[in-house]
């Protein structure tokens, strides 16, 4: 079949590592990299790509690529993905697709109009060990109390890039959607209430912004979820790592891997087991059935997760899936996070 002619915008962390999953794809051909760091360069000799740009415009033109990849920082997703939508490529856009929830609504309108793939970055729904934990959440009944957090204790270029981050948005949103995606996943009901706190613990960001945030939502179905983010030096490392989930039959929970650490990045979506636990109680009242561990040792680090996150788009534009049910629920968690940041702000709950 016809090499899908890809343009990469973005050459950092994720920018490099989806380039060189679509090195990798038999499917892909990269025809350019947009980037005004000299990353770009080092990357382009890497990946042995040809043609490099400074300007995304200029690239988008030139290049007149089939799909665009938006790896760049937040502010820029919405505005980028809606010009390469309308240029006639389909769209791979890392997470959050937008700023705002009109800027999300307005970027999947214009995959609609244009009928173009567009997959955001949702890394999470490649994971086995996610896919596992969510497949296993639905066994334990209704209503779920799920909890969740993701404490990164950032220094060096780190810490510069979540300051870079923040320029934009608060951790509880920019790594939120991730998490509340997971729980709409989870319940597939409808979020209806979200209320938050936060904190600025650095003179080194905006007098606006906010560095350490937790979110509660409330879903149609009773359920609830809890998250929590924070960015930076003084971060603890105690508890940074939790993944639970609670339903009237029992509860399940990731044990992090044993050597993590919250500023591994392959950490942050890894696991060891999963711990399956029954709330079923025997005629003495004692519990019926043992907890069971499900090994999960054998699962992907980060380049294969981001591997298979470009398969998956590869899948999408052959094939033409329909993403409308994704689409729907990009811009359920972007509801839920910028809710989360507005009660943050205004010291109220938000009703959806």
């Amino acid at each position: 079949m016809k090499e899908v002619r890809v343009l990469v915008v973005g050459c950092g962390h994720m920018g490099s590592s989806h380039a060189r999953a679509y090195k990798k794809i038999d499917g892909f051909k990269i025809v350019g990299l947009v980037s005004p760091a000299s990353d770009c360069e080092k990357l382009a000799q890497e990946l042995d790509v040809a043609e490099t740009f400074a300007d995304y415009e200029t690239a988008l033109a030139a290049a007149q690529p089939d799909a665009v990849s938006i790896n760049t920082y937040p502010d820029t997703h919405a505005a980028y993905a809606v010009k390469a939508l309308n240029a006639g490529a389909h769209v791979f856009v890392e997470k959050p697709v937008g700023c705002t929830v009109a800027e999300a609504e307005k970027v999947v309108a214009a995959a609609r109009r244009n009928a173009k793939k567009l997959v955001v970055g949702y890394i999470l729904r490649q994971h086995p060990s996610w896919t596992k934990f969510i497949e296993l959440a639905r066994t334990l009944g209704k209503p779920l109390v799920m909890r969740m957090n993701l404490n990164q204790q950032s220094r060096g270029s780190e810490w510069n890039t979540h300051k870079n981050l923040m320029k934009a948005l608060p951790p509880i949103v920019d790594c939120g959607v991730h998490y509340v995606d997971v729980m709409c996943l989870m319940t597939r009901s409808q979020p209806v209430r979200v209320s938050a706190v936060g904190a600025r613990l650095s003179d080194e960001i905006a007098p606006d912004m906010y560095n350490y945030g937790q979110l509660q939502v409330t879903f149609a179905d009773g359920s609830v979820g809890w998250y929590e983010a924070g960015w930076g030096p003084m971060m603890s490392e105690n508890a940074y790592f939790v993944k639970d989930v609670i339903g009237p039959g029992g509860s399940v929970s990731m044990v992090a891997a044993k050597e993590a650490a919250s500023d591994n990045v392959d950490a942050h979506t890894r696991t060891d087991r999963l711990l399956v636990h029954s709330g079923k109680l025997d005629g003495n009242m004692q519990f019926a059935e043992a907890d069971k561990f499900i090994d999960m040792a054998d699962e992907p680090g980060h380049q294969e997760l981001c591997d298979r996150e470009q398969r998956f788009f590869l899948e999408a534009i052959r094939k033409g899936l329909d993403l409308s049910e994704h689409w729907e629920d990009a811009i359920n968690s972007m509801k839920i996070v910028l809710a989360a940041d507005e009660s943050v702000r205004s010291g109220k709950s938000i009703e959806l």
